[in-house]
């Protein structure tokens, strides 16, 4: 598992939410699949952004917990030990957080839910906590959609293609402060929405530490 985050000064003009999506785009799209090649395209994308501009990378390879193992899968069954996922996150002020998820070796065309938590992965699905909010729920569990919704937390719900690959893609407007995620939670199902039950995805199936 490897962990990169980068930060860096622009001097050119600032863009817009969509230019400083572009990298990240490109990864979930396929087109940035190794390690460097996906740091050098989100780097590319400081030319565009105002500073400060934070650049974060983890990959993984999922297999039983460990101490030092940092992608874990808690139910083989759905997410098998070998599968494998990269995050990608930009941060930049005016142009808010994207996040991108690539996942491989999945069970092919189904629904998964996942989430940026926290805390780190543990031996459990719950050692990761609660989804990171950037304005925290008073009310815990949080299940009110007006804070557990894809605004106020880091959602990458997606579905695999018959090869069990999956991406998804998330952009807020707000970045970081002192308290950061520092995971990403593969979840059973696809997001609730409404009342009583918003951010819930069923059981949590895997974690990847992610230095958000």
């Amino acid at each position: 598992m490897s962990v990169t985050t980068l930060s860096t000064t622009a001097t050119a003009a600032p863009a817009s939410p969509a230019s400083g999506a572009a990298a990240p785009a490109a990864l979930a799209s396929g087109t940035t699949t190794h390690g460097t090649t996906a740091r050098a395209a989100l780097t590319r994308t400081a030319a565009s952004v105002t500073p400060p501009l934070r650049v974060t990378s983890a990959h993984g390879t999922f297999s039983a917990y460990a101490p030092d193992v940092q992608a874990v899968t808690y139910r083989p069954d759905l997410v098998a030990a070998g599968a494998r996922a990269r995050v990608a996150a930009l941060s930049a002020d005016r142009v808010g957080t994207t996040t991108v998820l690539v996942i491989s070796g999945l069970l092919p065309q189904h629904e998964y839910g996942a989430h940026a938590h926290v805390n780190s992965c543990g031996a459990t699905g719950d050692a990761a906590g609660s989804h990171f909010q950037h304005v925290p729920d008073p009310v815990k569990p949080s299940v009110d959609p007006a804070y557990a919704n894809p605004r106020n937390e880091i959602w990458l719900d997606f579905t695999t293609d018959r090869f069990g690959i999956g991406h998804a893609t998330s952009t807020v407007d707000w970045t970081f402060g002192g308290q950061r995620a520092k995971s990403v939670v593969i979840h059973e199902t696809h997001t609730h929405t409404g009342p009583g039950h918003a951010g819930t995805a069923g059981g949590r199936l895997a974690c990847l530490n992610v230095g958000f």
